[in-house]
Parts: structure tokens; C-alpha cells; sequence
């Protein structure tokens, strides 16, 4: 078969298996399978594939199409513009998480009118996961003091890989907590992306979420017990007029919102995703 061929056989069998964005699946997964670029795949669309390289091919598609997410069989997912390693010790990077950085970096650099307060600012990434927030933060403030904690040790062995990966270990310290229990200090900024699925509703996931760790999906019967738990110890980790910045999940923003008034924060405010869903919160104590 050439790889024209394979691309259309693979694209029209997970196309029967409800995979999201088939052809686009099947050129990522072609392309990990021959070290190509899968751009670089339109080039050689004649050439026929050996035995050899059609193997792992087939492996890899019968996992994809169970389920297994395409991050797990790459190996890698692109974040922020880094590229970090995945798999299955921490959830998958998402793009509404991508987003929430991006409004911190054009918030903090507004904020400080181009001066370089921010980058010399203490950052804390609760619930780092695979250090995707964190690492992309260190990327962007070269000079800021970032703490990344996680209760998972799986979770944090991934992240410090990922630090070594894109040279920014020495920049992150890493840290096992459950929230903010085992941490000292005060911080400018305290930013989470907490597990926020009710345990209710794992019957609505897809096949792809639930291989992210049970850990980093539910957290409780609410949902939102977690996040709730942060909203309530963050201030005594803030300082005067540091912020809390928050991923949440769909329906949580009104209850939060009036929890975060409740706990005296100030200047709060909320932000849509890309999908208009009420995703962010943000505010400020003190």
C-alpha cells in the first residue's frame, strides 16, 4: 500500500469507530510511525510502505481506535508552543488550559505596562499535572520564582521530566502538596486547574478522558470541592492584592463566583473559552 492509501484506509476505519477528526489522526499517526513531519507526508503520498513500517502502524490504530488518546500513542502534545511529553500519569494538556496561560501572560503584561515587576513575581501551579501551566509560564518570565505542586507523585515525576525536556528545571521547583497544605511563603500569583468533573457524571465522558487519571478528573460529588477548598485557603498565600486564577468546570462559574465574594476577594471577573463556555475565574485579595 502507499501511503496515500494507508492514509484513506485509516481515515475511513476510524470514521466507522466515531474517531474525532479521522484523517487527521491518521496522518499523526503515519507520520510518528515514519519520523516524518506530517506535512511532509503530502511529498511522498506514491510511496509504497514496507511490512516493517505497516506494523507498529496497525498497533498504534487499533489503540487509537479504542480510545486510547492520540497524545498517549504520540508520546507528545504541543502546548503553549512547547512541546511536552504525555502520557498516561498526568491528564492531557487541553486547549481551554492553553488559553487560560494566554490570558495570564497578556493580563500580567499589561498590568505592568512593560516593566519587569512580573518577572521577578513568586507563581504557584496547583495541581500541575505535567507542568504544562507552570513550564509555559517559566518559558514566558524568565526571572520568576514558579513553584509547581501536585498530590500525585506520578503526576510530578512527569512534569520534571518535561522540565529537563525544555531546560526549564532549574527554573520550576516541584513540589508533592495536596493544594496549598505543605506550602510556605506568599505568592503574586496562585493559578490551578484543579479536577472539577462531578464523580456523577463519568458516565458522559468520552472513551479519550477517562485514560487521564481518575485523580486529575473528579472531585467529588459536586465537582467543584476542590476548587472550593482553594477559593478558601489561598488568602493566607496571597499577597495584598495577589490573584487567584482559575480553570472550572461547565455550570460552576455562578456558585464560585459567589464563593469568591463571600471570602471578601476583590476585583473578581470571569472569561469565556473558545466555545463560549464561562471557563476562567479570576481574582484578587487583599
Amino acid at each position: 500500500m502507499t501511503v496515500l492509501e494507508v492514509l484513506q484506509a485509516t481515515s475511513a476505519y476510524f470514521k466507522q469507530r466515531n474517531i474525532e477528526n479521522s484523517r487527521l489522526n491518521a496522518e499523526h499517526l503515519l507520520a510518528h510511525v515514519l519520523r516524518r513531519k506530517r506535512i511532509e507526508l503530502y511529498l511522498e503520498f506514491e510511496r509504497e510502505l514496507t511490512e516493517t513500517e505497516l506494523g507498529p502502524l496497525r498497533d498504534l490504530v487499533k489503540r487509537r481506535s479504542e480510545g486510547e488518546p492520540l497524545q498517549h500513542l504520540l508520546g507528545t502534545v504541543e502546548f503553549c508552543g512547547l512541546t511536552f511529553l504525555c502520557d498516561k500519569r498526568a491528564m492531557v494538556p487541553r486547549p481551554e488550559t492553553e488559553q487560560l496561560v494566554e490570558l495570564l501572560i497578556s493580563n500580567f503584561k499589561s498590568c505592568q505596562s512593560g516593566s519587569d515587576q512580573i518577572s521577578q513575581s513568586r507563581i504557584v501551579d496547583v495541581g500541575t499535572g505535567s507542568g504544562a501551566i507552570a513550564l509555559s509560564l517559566a518559558a514566558e518570565f524568565p526571572e520568576a520564582n514558579i513553584l509547581a505542586v501536585d498530590v500525585s507523585d506520578d503526576a510530578l515525576g512527569l512534569a520534571r521530566e518535561n522540565g529537563i525536556r525544555l531546560n526549564l528545571g532549574a527554573r520550576v521547583q516541584f513540589l508533592k502538596s495536596r493544594l496549598l497544605e505543605t506550602i510556605e511563603g506568599v505568592f503574586d500569583l496562585i493559578v490551578a486547574n484543579l479536577p472539577y468533573i462531578s464523580t456523577q457524571d463519568r458516565h458522559t465522558l468520552s472513551r479519550e478522558v477517562l485514560h487521564d487519571p481518575e485523580i486529575a478528573l473528579f472531585a467529588g460529588a459536586r465537582g467543584d470541592e476542590l476548587v472550593r477548598e482553594l477559593i478558601d485557603q489561598a488568602p493566607s498565600r496571597l499577597r495584598p492584592g495577589g490573584m487567584l486564577a482559575l480553570e472550572i468546570g461547565l455550570g460552576q462559574s455562578d456558585a464560585l463566583l459567589s464563593v469568591l465574594t463571600e471570602k471578601n476577594y476583590r476585583d473578581i471577573c470571569s472569561k469565556n473559552d473558545y466555545n463560549g463556555v464561562t471557563r476562567f475565574l479570576f481574582a484578587r485579595y487583599g
